[in-house]
């Protein structure tokens, strides 16, 4: 993302795209500084792995946060019910 450091995401987040996004993920982690951000106003559904995926790369990096931006709905449903208190994350609607 120009101007700093994170990933932007289209379409739907599920089994037959989740190798793409935990590579993205992946790649989020090694550039990460104090703050990366995931911008997902293009993506229309997450599943619960996919969110997963996320929250095992935020608790994994070594300070910071990640702020995730415009996710659809289900996404900050999802992290409250299975990472509740999880500051590693901030969603911006």
């Amino acid at each position: 993302m120009p101007g700093r450091s994170g990933i932007r995401a289209r379409g739907e987040i599920s089994a037959l795209t989740r190798p793409s996004w935990e590579q993205a993920l992946s790649e989020l982690a090694r550039q990460h500084a104090s703050v990366s951000y995931v911008e997902l106003s293009d993506v229309a559904f997450v599943d619960v792995a996919g969110v997963t995926a996320l929250a095992v790369t935020a608790m994994n990096l070594p300070d910071g946060r990640v702020v995730v931006e415009n996710p659809p709905p289900q996404l900050p449903r999802v992290l409250e019910m299975f990472w509740p208190g999880l500051d590693r994350i901030e969603v911006a609607l």
